[in-house]
């Protein structure tokens, strides 16, 4: 969350220029917050170093715990609870149960995904994001960082932004 903090936001004119840029001021040990883009740069989440993403995992327990959940309901219903004898089978017969357990393990696995990631992410419907420059929307690519999670000064990251290819570089304050 960005309320309460200083950035230095520097603007960039070209992709090429902004991952050239993410790699030498993190070579020079300067934290960067974000990077903000109108399109989509491949490989920028290498040059951040972000780390793999663990929502697989997630998705895979929620379809496990949907697929338990529907086996068990239907097994429950029509082996015990409500016993039916339809075209002559058994009771609890496997092949007929499968298209519907497949579909409520998709359904949880991907609501259970979609849940996740507004929580992780702190995505909240009422919440305000912080705009650290609106044109990188239409054609500017934005790095924005935190001057107090960095113990460079701010006229060094200022340099260290103009000298990587930064069109301009400003102060944003959230308070």
């Amino acid at each position: 969350m960005a309320v309460g903090k200083n950035y230095l936001v520097g603007v960039f004119e070209d992709p090429d220029v902004v991952l050239d840029s993410i790699k030498s001021v993190r070579e020079n040990g300067v934290k960067i917050h974000e990077v903000f883009s109108p399109h989509a740069i491949h490989g920028i989440d290498d040059y951040l170093g972000y780390k793999q993403s663990r929502l697989p995992i997630a998705s895979f327990f929620y379809g496990l715990i949907g697929c338990s959940l529907a086996l068990f309901t239907i097994y429950w219903m029509l082996g015990f609870d409500w016993p039916m004898i339809i075209g002559g089978k058994d009771f609890v017969s496997l092949p007929p149960f499968i298209p519907v357990t497949f579909e409520f393990t998709v359904l949880l696995a991907a609501h259970g995904m979609v849940l996740t990631f507004f929580i992780v992410s702190d995505l909240k419907p009422w919440a305000k994001p912080p705009v650290f420059d609106e044109r990188c929307t239409d054609d500017k690519y934005i790095m924005a960082i935190d001057l107090g999670e960095n113990k460079k000064s701010k006229e060094e990251i200022n340099k260290m932004l103009s000298d990587s290819g930064a069109s301009e570089v400003n102060e944003k304050n959230f308070k």
